[in-house]
Order: C-alpha cells, then structure tokens, then sequence
C-alpha cells in the first residue's frame, strides 16, 4: 500500500470522525449550523436513492438509479476510490472496506492515484450495483468533507456517490441534526414514499438499522418518522416485507438534476 494511500486511511480516524462528530452537535444550532463548512446546505447536499429492485412506480416514473445513471453518463471523468475512509476508520465490521465512493467531474482526477482509479461508465455502474447488492445505500451530491479527505480544493467539481452503511458512514452523523434542518442536508427525493404495511408484527428490525433512528415500535408495529430520508434499507431488511417503498414523480430526475447541478460542475 502506498504511503499516499496509508495517510487518507490515518488522517481519516482523527479529522473526519473527532471533528465531525463534535461538528454534528454543535450544527444543532441553526446559526453555528451555517459556519461549520460540512454541515452547510451547500456544503452537504446528498439524496438518497433507495436500494429496493421492488419499488413500486407510478405511471411513466423511473427506478432512482436513473438518477445516478444520468450523471454518470454525462460525467467528464467517473473515478473509483479504493477504499472507504469511514470504513476503516471505523473498523466496520459489518460492511466492504473496499468498496469505495465513486467521483465524478475534473476534481475527481486530484484525487492521488494511488487511492483511485478511473474508469468507464460500464464499469462506475457496475460497482454502483455490486455497492448497493452488498447492502450499502448511494448518497448522491455535493460532500465537502469528501474535498478534505481526498486532498482536493473545493472547486465546485466534485460530485460525490457515497455508498454508506448505517453503522460507520457519513450518514450516521445526520441523526444529530434537528429537523427541518437536517432536511437541507438530507433531501429525500420528491414523491418518495415508504410505508408500512399490516404485515407488521413489530420486531423491531429495521428500527435497529435506521440510520437515523427515524423507525419505532409502536403499539407492535414500525412507524417511519417524518424525517425518514427514503434509504429503502427498512424495506430490504424486513423478514415480513411489511415494508413498501413507492414513488409517484415523473419529474424527479429533472429536479434532481438540477437541484445537484447548482452546487457540482461535473463537465
């Protein structure tokens, strides 16, 4: 392993877990919120696209892995990194350390390329699709924290694809933030919905792999929260398949494009 590859693993241990945790309560505050570079709506911008194969469409709606398709198609550059920094940071014992974001757009290329790879768009949507059969759910927009751990200026350039788990990931500092402010942040994709049906015997699973901690038990049976970000990992996970994740806007794609295409130059 190269040193350049070995100083993003260290240096992600003390800065992107110490600080950002500390970062994530003191964003509780809605005025320190907006100085902490991480936690600005700006700076931290992602959708999830949920990890379902049966979510259920409306009429002449598409999978949200359209979304992710659509940029990496017209990407400039798509670069595999080989690692994920939270991952190891953590020691995740329960997910791929080596399954790594994929960049998109000129910035992607400062990344040292000890650490990545560039590659095609056949090859960026085959590790999309093996990320997402192991279990790990794609956050697609504008990580600054991602500039800072890859060694790259903050350009505008630099669309990131995080493939999180519940457990190690970015997506785990979230819970810390109050609603409506963690919506800046998080924003569930319009016209999402996921629900629960009477299947529910109230085991308890998914609430334990929220990564929001957005499910509860309720009088035996999961309700989702308001702030639920539309992952689809409660669905996935359900030993009843109790739970049923739909999506009811055609015009999703353009919004998301143009929502992420204000904050990323990826040409």
């Amino acid at each position: 392993m190269s040193r350049t590859k070995k100083g993003l693993e260290r240096i992600s241990k003390p800065i992107c877990w110490h600080v950002l945790e500390a970062g994530a309560h003191l964003a509780k505050v809605r005025a320190i919120k907006h100085l902490i570079p991480w936690f600005r709506p700006t700076d931290l911008n992602v959708s999830c696209l949920p990890i379902n194969e049966d979510i259920k469409l409306s009429q002449d709606t598409v999978l949200p892995f359209q979304v992710l398709k659509d940029f990496v198609e017209r990407a400039s550059h798509r670069v595999i990194v080989d690692f994920c920094a939270c991952r190891v940071a953590l020691e995740c014992k329960r997910y791929s350390k080596d399954i790594g974001c994929l960049m998109m757009g000129k910035a992607a290329l400062d990344i040292h390329p000890s650490a990545r790879r560039e590659v095609s768009v056949e090859e960026a949507l085959k590790h999309a699709g093996l990320a997402m059969d192991a279990g790990l759910v794609p956050f697609i927009g504008k990580v600054r924290l991602d500039n800072l751990i890859f060694g790259v200026r903050n350009r505008a350039q630099l669309l990131s694809v995080c493939f999180c788990c519940e457990c190690c990931c970015i997506s785990r500092f979230a819970k810390h933030l109050p609603l409506p402010s963690r919506s800046e942040n998080l924003r569930k994709l319009k016209g999402l919905r996921v629900e629960v049906s009477g299947d529910c015997d109230g085991c308890g699973v998914c609430a334990a792999r929220c990564f929001l901690e957005e499910i509860s038990v309720e009088s035996g049976r999961a309700v989702i929260g308001e702030g639920c970000a539309g992952c689809g990992r409660c669905a996935s996970i359900c030993p009843r398949d109790a739970i049923t994740v739909s999506l009811e806007n055609p015009a999703f794609i353009d919004e998301a494009r143009a929502r992420i295409e204000e904050l990323v130059d990826i040409n």
